[in-house]
């Protein structure tokens, strides 16, 4: 997962003016990270692992795995609160939505 790609890619989509909304991405691409991070350490350690409490020995699931649902869940609440600008519009400096038929 390229995260400098997926972060230009929302920055065009957002108002870079709107210093909250700049925070949102920022903070989107951070938990992308620690996804990342997850994801890396689950592959080299395995999706389970070997539990030995004294005597007892059995398997459990990585406990990254739980990270990863929170992350993710943390993911889609962030999403839905930025507001993204429409594709096919514009802005201007005046902040006057233009569409692209209105540029032909």
């Amino acid at each position: 997962m390229d995260l400098d790609n997926i972060k230009e890619q929302l920055m065009s989509r957002i108002d870079q003016d709107d210093l909250l909304e700049v925070n949102k991405v920022e903070r989107m691409i951070g938990f992308m990270n620690d996804l990342q991070k997850c994801d890396e350490k689950i592959e080299a350690e395995g999706i389970s692992q070997i539990t030995e409490n004294g005597s007892q020995r059995f398997n459990k699931s990585h406990p990254l795995l739980n990270e990863k649902i929170k992350i993710n869940g943390q993911l889609i609440a962030l999403e839905k609160t930025i507001n993204f600008i429409s594709e096919g519009t514009a802005a201007t400096d005046n902040d006057v939505e233009v569409s692209e038929s209105d540029l032909i």
